[in-house]
């Protein structure tokens, strides 16, 4: 079937939040619940396209469903053509401009539409993509929120135990001593053989950044990620400098401009898309095409049901961020074996809703 015949009939958008097994308390501040924006794509051919994005405070969500709703509206009547519609949308914005609510509106869009598109192609969106279904590695990301160097040990353990063979953990405690003994503590937990990534959500100055990360230098971490504010590219740079272990941003950036910048100032040694903020499946694929011409690991953010299809098209792919925040609205959950992600090898995404679940969880 090709989709390029089928016209888009209707858009909902719904918002729910999903309470998380595990809160998440980050330097950053807290997540206690996954706020998430469910879209639902619908096509004349009875094919339905799902996606959702997560609005990381409950505030949000009504903002963010309206502008989903406005923005889908203008779609009505169009083909799933992934390419002219995201061009569409782009257009729609020149004087607002894609970033904050409007991107994630986008993304959002994209996805469902990619989602639909590949469910007329009758394919994985890996295969639709060019790539294929095929484990990725991932680690785990569901705590290690900031809880101290006394609880840290059996958190990590318990995050290690389904078989993942990395887990990350959050740093920005009141002294670089507070960073090197939770890291201490949990390497302690999970032995030498686990991978650890740490995270600072932006919690330091360049200077702090600076001198943590030295501190930090032999304690075998994978990634020291954002130290500072995301869009400093100059003071990660310099950071960088510092640092023996490789620096992780990219998961705040708002589209390929973003990341163009980064690359640019030589503020990474790795960089995260997330798939709602890069913009979508579309400004994914633009994400890995750069990250391959700057030699750079391409992990994912959040996401992780579509960021399985995602990294199988990147020729950088690196890591998966693996997050459960969605699965309790999921009927079919991702997939994680033996430490790694595998996406569902059904037409599309292989996203689709537990109604009663949602239902539950509606805002």
């Amino acid at each position: 079937m090709d989709a390029t015949d089928i016209k888009i009939t209707a858009l909902r958008a719904r918002p729910v939040d999903v309470p998380m097994a595990r809160p998440l308390h980050t330097s950053g501040g807290s997540v206690g619940s996954a706020p998430l924006v469910l879209i639902d794509l619908e096509t004349e051919a009875g094919l339905t396209g799902h996606s959702y994005v997560f609005c990381y405070a409950p505030w949000v969500l009504a903002p963010v469903a309206a502008a989903v709703e406005k923005m889908g509206a203008t779609l009505v009547g169009d083909a799933i053509d992934p390419a002219a519609i995201e061009d569409k949308l782009q257009r729609s914005l020149r004087l607002l401009g894609a970033q904050g609510v409007a991107m994630m509106a986008l993304a959002g869009l994209d996805m469902a539409v990619w989602d639909a598109a590949a469910k007329a192609a009758g394919l994985p969106l890996a295969r639709a993509l060019g790539g294929d279904i095929r484990p990725i590695p991932a680690y785990n990301s569901n705590g290690l929120g900031i809880i101290g160097a006394d609880k840290v040990g059996a958190e990590a353990s318990a995050l290690a135990a389904p078989g993942f063979t990395a887990i990350k953990v959050r740093l920005g405690y009141p002294d670089a001593a507070g960073d090197v003994a939770v890291v201490a503590a949990v390497r302690d937990a999970v032995g030498p053989d686990i991978e650890l990534m740490s995270d600072y959500n932006q919690s330091l100055s360049v200077a702090d950044g600076s001198a943590r990360a030295e501190a930090l230098n032999d304690s075998g971490l994978a990634w020291i990620e954002e130290p500072t504010m995301f869009n400093d590219y100059a003071g990660h740079a310099k950071i960088r400098v510092a640092s023996q272990t490789p620096i992780q941003i990219g998961e705040n950036c708002w589209g390929l401009p973003d990341m163009r910048h980064a690359v640019d100032a030589g503020a990474c040694d790795f960089f995260m898309a997330d798939a709602m903020k890069i913009g979508g499946v579309t400004g994914w694929m633009r994400a890995a095409a750069l990250a391959e011409r700057a030699g750079l690991p391409l992990s994912s953010h959040l996401f992780p049901e579509i960021s399985a299809h995602l990294l199988t098209a990147a020729p950088t792919a690196h890591w998966l961020e693996y997050v459960d925040w969605a699965s309790p609205i999921l009927q079919t959950p991702l997939r994680i074996e033996d430490g790694h992600a595998i996406a569902a090898d059904t037409p599309g995404t292989g996203i689709s809703w537990d109604e009663d679940a949602v239902a539950r969880y509606l805002v």
